[in-house]
Formats: C-alpha cells, structure tokens, sequence
C-alpha cells in the first residue's frame, strides 16, 4: 500500500493537487466497499493510529507558544475568534438540519479546523505562489487553530461525557495526565540530552514516550490518542533535546502519515455518498461561509500583511484532526453514518480544491536579488 500511495501521491501532484488525494484514492480502492483486493482494516487502523499519533505529538513538539506570541501576536488573538465562529456557525446550521447537540458540536468544530499537513505541503511546494510573509502567517494561524481546537475538544469531550466514566473521575484523570506532561517536560529532556551520542537509543526513547505518553494519557484521562499526543509534545516542546526528537521522528510521522490518509480512505463508503450528498453540501457552505469567508475578514481587521484570499483559501480545507472528531462522533451514536460519510468525503473535496485555489490567479513573488557586496570601485581603462 506504501508502494501504491507513492504512485498515487507522485499522479495527483502532476495533475496540481495535493498528494494527500492520491493517499486517499489508495485507501478507497483497498477498502471493503469497492471491488477488489480488501486490506485488513484492522491493521490498517493500527498503523493509521500510530501515524496520528506521532503525527500530533511531532507538532505540539514544533509550538513553542512564547516564541509564537512575540512574532506572531496577533494570530493568538484572530486565529481562536475563527476557530470560534466557524465551529458555532456550523454547530447552529447542522442544529437547525436535526443533528443532537453533542454530535453538532463536534462536527462544528470539526468544519473550524484545517489540515496542517496540507498547509506544510503548500508552503513547501515547488509550484507555490505564496509570498513569505503570507507562508508564515498559515502556519501560524493552524498552529493556534491546533491550540485552540485541542483545548476547546477537551473541554467538550469532557461535557459530553464520552465513556462510563463520570464527571469527577474524568476531571481527575484529565489534571492527573496534565501533571504527568508537565513532568515528563522535566525529565525527558535530561533523558534525552544523556542519549545524544547514541543515536538508536535516542530514536527509540524519543518514539516511545510520545506513543506511552499518549496511551497513559488515554487510559487515565479518557481522552483521544490524538489529543493526549498533542498535549505531551506540547509539553516538551521548549528543550533542544525535544528540537532534536522531533527531526529524529519526522521520517516515522511522515510514513505513517501516509496511512492514515489511506485509511480515511478506506471507511469511506461510495453507497453511502448519494444520502451523504445533502450533508456534503452542508458542509462545504460552512467551511465556505463559516471559515474562508470570516479569514479573509479577520486577517483583513488585524492589518496582517499578507495576501487575505490566498491565507483564507490556504486555511479552508477541513483537516486530520477534524477526522479523529468525527470518528468519535460516529462511534458514539452522535451523528448518522450519512453524516460520518459526509464529513470524509468533505475532507477530501476540500483538501483538493484547497490546493488547486491557493494557487490559482496569484502570481509567484519575485525572487530576492542576490545581495550585492561592498568592495573598491572598478578601476578605469583609458
């Protein structure tokens, strides 16, 4: 499948889209929906999950939250009023179409979040035309976009109750692990800094706290992995030894990346798309209306110096973070299978079309001349 999501990946990008396309096409023709081979979707949810994981654990690594406030103050103030708006303007519409709170909450702030992946891929792409300044702001604002949205998914998690455990032993659970981050900032970074010199043991201490920090934090506080990842990368993200993990775990993150948009691909379902195809609507008008719109305004209101279309259109995909919301949804009974087919197959759309439209009628910056270095005047030949 590896082999299949590289061909995959390296056809979408020659035909201008994101390679995150090709990962999912790959997982649709390997699921048990179409005809064919079927993978083992057990398995494949396994390494799916582990990619995830690593995946959040590696960017709350890559925050460091004071550097973000210096240089980036005000995202820390416009990004969490989008994230806001976007999720309660979509909660209000799919409240008003019948879906139970709970379950609009989550796909609320679902639609309100983007895919940081798809944003890296889009600064660093060959074929972008994104100035600097307008690069840096997008991956600022899904950094806190990230913040707020782990915030606000434990605090909602936490509301609804998702589990047998009641609001006492959650709340216990939840400031045990955050103790346990906060340690683990402590101690880890001494850990690591002893195994510098020993690069195998280094690569493997620095796996297997993000996997053993996640899965503590999900026993205890009955949290997503994906969530108790974040929240512990976050937590070490202000150490060298933490800067050197995160460059150690990126070749992993990324291959295993690779399966998680695989496997996204594999549960979607193609009977159900003609029932989801309301939905699907829905939904693309509120990241439309709900998130592109309200960037372009904001960043307008905060005088950011950037390109505002190309930031809103950049940031108005629906992202990987918003899949692990909706999958808890679904598995909880929250939402309808039409509803959880809708919300895949809106990521994938707007992930495409993302791609294509942040390129689109904007031309590439200048490049920068090469500086020219001060030296004695040429003489004169007479």
């Amino acid at each position: 499948m590896l082999l299949l999501a590289v061909a995959a990946g390296w056809l979408a990008r020659r035909l201008g889209l994101s390679a995150v396309i090709g990962y999912i096409v790959v997982g649709l023709a390997v699921s048990p929906f179409t005809p064919g081979y079927a993978a083992d979707r057990s398995r494949l949810q396994l390494l799916a999950d582990i990619g995830v994981v690593l995946l959040l654990f590696e960017v709350g690594i890559e925050i460091d939250p004071l550097r973000l406030g210096r240089e980036r103050g005000r995202l820390l103030v416009v990004a969490p009023i989008q994230t806001l708006l976007t999720a309660l303007i979509a909660f209000g519409v799919l409240l008003a179409f019948g879906v139970p709170r709970p379950g609009a909450a989550l796909i609320g702030l679902s639609v309100a979040l983007s895919s940081s992946i798809v944003i890296v891929n889009m600064t660093r792409s060959r074929r972008r035309t994104t100035d600097r300044r307008t690069e840096e702001d997008l991956l600022g604002w899904s950094v806190v976009q990230d913040l707020t949205g782990v915030a606000m998914a434990t605090v909602l998690l936490s509301v609804i109750g998702l589990g047998s455990r009641g609001t006492m032993a959650r709340t216990v659970g939840l400031v045990a692990f955050l103790a346990m981050a906060v340690a683990s900032a402590w101690a880890l970074p001494k850990i690591l800094s002893r195994l510098a010199g020993q690069h195998d043991l280094f690569l493997i201490v620095s796996l297997a706290s993000g996997l053993a920090l996640a899965g503590i934090g999900s026993e205890i506080a009955g949290i997503p992995l994906a969530l108790a990842a974040f929240i512990a990368g976050l937590a070490i993200s202000e150490s060298k030894p933490a800067a050197e993990a995160r460059r150690r775990i990126l070749p992993f993150r990324e291959v295993f990346a690779v399966l998680f948009f695989v496997s996204i691909g594999a549960l979607i379902d193609p009977r159900r798309l003609p029932a989801a195809l309301p939905w699907i609507v829905l939904l693309l008008g509120s990241a439309i209306a709900g998130k592109v719109l309200i960037v372009a305004g904001l960043s307008r209101l905060a005088h950011l110096h950037v390109r505002h279309w190309q930031l809103a259109i950049g940031l108005g995909q629906i992202g990987e973070f918003s899949f692990v919301l909706a999958s808890l949804a679904s598995a909880a009974g929250l939402i309808s299978a039409a509803l959880h087919a809708a919300v895949l197959a809106s990521v994938a759309l707007t992930i495409a079309a993302s791609s294509v439209l942040v390129r689109v009628s904007f031309r590439r910056p200048p490049t920068e001349p090469e500086p020219v270095i001060p030296g004695p005047a040429p003489r004169r030949i007479a």
